[in-house]
């Protein structure tokens, strides 16, 4: 299978050209497009003569995805629709405000872990995404609306599971593309091996928890057993990273009435925030038409006001093109089912 042009560094365009038999300088001339000015498509590289473009578009996947449906809300959010080489669908985010532009980045082809309440995990993993096609999805962003302020791989997939390709993702992005690991985040349903690999880079990206319980007997009723993990374990493993990259990360927590929403839960939560010094995002659940509901909102503000009351930072989830684009992975569902899948 070809390479990702998005995933080589300046060696690998540097080896590609002298082995092609072109100049140095020409190797200078691409990676300053694709790191300096975040675009891959050969034909976009106006200063290159004809036969390297060619060339580049002979050997690479030059990008190998392509943007099959746009969905708006109405308060500039973007959902995209990304189909790869192999006609597999993932989705990708971009999440405007007054003062930044945050890309939301998917790592795997469907989700292994199965949250009960989550669209994404409907119809289980397909398969791993390459360093090539999350780095393409980063330029393909790009595109759209310029380099990001910050990026967030809480998309379709755990990408802990993928740890390989998301390490390599990362230091391509944090090392080529120049992007601050600080304003990296890399989010997790608490997958204990990828955690301590995560911990072992010893850099400063930022970790989200998917936490969604304060006790192992509720989360049970939320996160399937075979990749579940004890929450003593996951804040272990959460601090370690902490330790270890020296930023404090998030709690991340997906409010469903009757199940994990009462001032009692709200307690604890606050409690074991602030004893971990972690920050709390409360996420208001986005109907899936599974079978979880959202909380009213003084249910979701009663709760806010009491993690708060421990001493613990939090916020709730500032609601964003939802009547555009939905839960993430309902674009994928709508999909494939087009396609003639039974869900």
């Amino acid at each position: 299978m070809k390479k990702f042009l998005a995933a080589a560094s300046r060696e690998d365009i540097a080896i590609f050209c002298k082995e092609h038999d072109f100049p140095a300088f020409r190797a200078r001339q691409i990676a300053s497009w694709l790191f300096d000015h975040c675009v891959i498509e050969p034909e976009k590289m106006k200063n290159l003569p004809q036969d390297l473009r060619n060339a580049l578009q002979n050997e690479f996947f030059a990008p190998s995805a392509t943007i099959c449906e746009r969905s708006c809300g109405g308060d500039g959010v973007e959902k995209l629709m990304l189909m790869l080489h192999d006609q597999e669908y993932i989705e990708m985010v971009l999440i405007p405000s007054l003062e930044r532009m945050t890309f939301c980045l998917s790592t795997q082809v469907g989700c292994p872990v199965g949250c009960r309440f989550c669209a994404s995990g409907k119809l289980g993993l397909v398969r791993n995404l390459s360093a090539g096609e999350m780095l393409e999805e980063f330029l393909t962003g790009c595109s759209i609306a310029g380099r990001p302020d910050n990026l967030v791989f809480m998309g379709i997939g755990e990408g802990l599971l993928n740890f390989n390709n998301l390490a390599l993702t990362l230091e391509r992005l944090s090392g080529e593309f120049n992007f601050a690991p600080r304003r990296i985040t890399v989010s997790t349903s608490g997958y204990l091996p990828g955690m301590k690999q995560f911990a072992a880079l010893k850099k400063e990206y930022q970790l989200a928890v998917s936490l969604h319980a304060v006790n192992d007997e509720t989360r049970a009723r939320i996160i399937p057993p075979h990749l579940r993990y004890s929450i003593e374990e996951i804040l272990r493993a959460a601090d370690e990273i902490r330790d270890a990259g020296g930023r404090h990360y998030t709690l991340e927590y997906t409010l469903l009435s009757g199940i994990n929403d009462s001032l009692q839960d709200a307690e604890k939560l606050g409690k074991i925030a602030f004893k971990h010094h972690a920050k709390v995002n409360l996420i208001p659940f986005n109907e899936t038409g599974s079978e979880f509901h959202r909380p009213a909102p003084e249910v979701i503000a009663a709760f806010e006001k009491t993690v708060a009351s421990t001493g613990a930072r939090v916020t709730t989830r500032v609601e964003k093109g939802s009547s555009g684009t939905a839960a993430c992975g309902q674009l994928r569902i709508k999909r494939i089912q087009k396609k003639g899948a039974v869900i």
